[in-house]
């Protein structure tokens, strides 16, 4: 049995005997991928120099505590009560105000803290994908049947004056946090890579937020992946709505040499640009990606030679796509 105080969580047994029910038992598998993969000692390394050192809970394991209590239903910092009731489970767990101030510590050197995870984060993540061998993510991959990096921005309301929080666009008051997940396809769930905090007054189609995210997210992909000197590669697909849809970012995505399928804004003249499509009989029919058969009512035509693209970068092409209204 490993050691809890090293490896900050216990290594709970499986007993058949009449025994009082363990609550959250299921976070078991968090406790073990985190054994598994090496986060717990990784981010003890990189956080040590925020943690005292005689202090009995480690910076580490703070910040995984509070993972793991959003993760079995908390939301705010004093929800760690759920896992102070089963230390077997999860081990010494700090008190909420030891917690507090370790957030107002790691706080106060906010930029290296997130290097420092994201660094722990990245160790990890290439651990977890080594011991899944063939069904890591980044086997079989290649320009054909890439990585797919998704982006994407959300809100999230708060209800009180916090820090940096905004107006937002839907008349909200909050944040405007611009995310970068992994798609795994039907078969999974995605996979988190880098979450760009900003006020809920961001903007949408902010090419320096865009590329900024994406440098976090190519940051956290093993470096096999990645060309010499940590450029992209188009093993790796950059996708993303109409927000990133900047002569800026997509410039800078093919200055990457990352491929990309990004949102455009059509031009006001675009009714006639789709007659003289239908004058050519230039659509065909368009392939559903969950079946690799074609799409009943979907077709897809390109627009490129029929667009002004010269001040967009070279080779960029615009496909569009007609669909018969969903029923209702």
């Amino acid at each position: 049995m490993s050691h809890p105080t090293l490896f900050f969580y216990p290594r709970p047994r499986v007993d058949i005997a009449p025994v009082p029910a363990v609550s959250h038992a299921g976070a078991v598998l968090l406790t073990d991928a985190i054994h598994a993969t090496g986060l717990a000692s990784s981010l003890r390394e990189v956080l040590a120099p925020w943690t005292k050192p005689l202090a009995e809970h480690h910076a580490a394991k703070i910040l995984l505590d509070l993972a793991m209590t959003l993760a079995v239903g908390g939301e705010v910092t004093r929800d760690t009560d759920l896992l102070r009731c089963e230390p077997d489970l999860f081990g010494d767990v700090a008190s909420t105000p030891t917690i507090s101030r370790m957030i107002t510590t790691l706080a106060e050197d906010t930029p290296a803290v997130i290097e420092a995870i994201s660094q722990a984060r990245r160790t990890a993540r290439e651990r977890a994908w080594t011991l899944a061998g063939a069904h890591s993510p980044a086997a079989g991959v290649s320009a054909k049947n890439p990585l797919v990096v998704d982006l994407d921005a959300t809100l999230i309301n708060v209800h009180s004056e916090k820090e940096q929080a905004a107006p937002t666009f839907k008349r909200g008051f909050g944040y405007h946090p611009l995310c970068a997940f992994l798609d795994h396809g039907s078969e999974g769930t995605g996979e988190p890579l880098a979450i760009h905090l900003r006020p809920g007054n961001a903007g949408s189609n902010t090419a320096a937020d865009h590329i900024a995210v994406t440098r976090q997210a190519l940051a956290q992909l093993p470096a096999g992946l990645l060309a010499r000197g940590g450029r992209g590669s188009k093993k790796i697909l950059i996708r993303t709505d109409g927000a990133g849809g900047t002569k800026d970012f997509m410039g800078w995505l093919t200055r990457q040499r990352l491929a990309y399928s990004v949102g455009f804004t059509l031009p006001a003249s675009t009714p006639d640009l789709l007659k003289r499509l239908d004058e050519a009989e230039a659509w065909t029919p368009a392939y559903d990606t969950e079946t690799d058969g074609i799409r009943d009512g979907a077709w897809v035509a390109e627009l490129t030679g029929l667009l002004d693209l010269a001040a967009w970068p070279a080779g960029m092409r615009v496909i569009v796509r007609k669909e018969l209204p969903h029923p209702g």
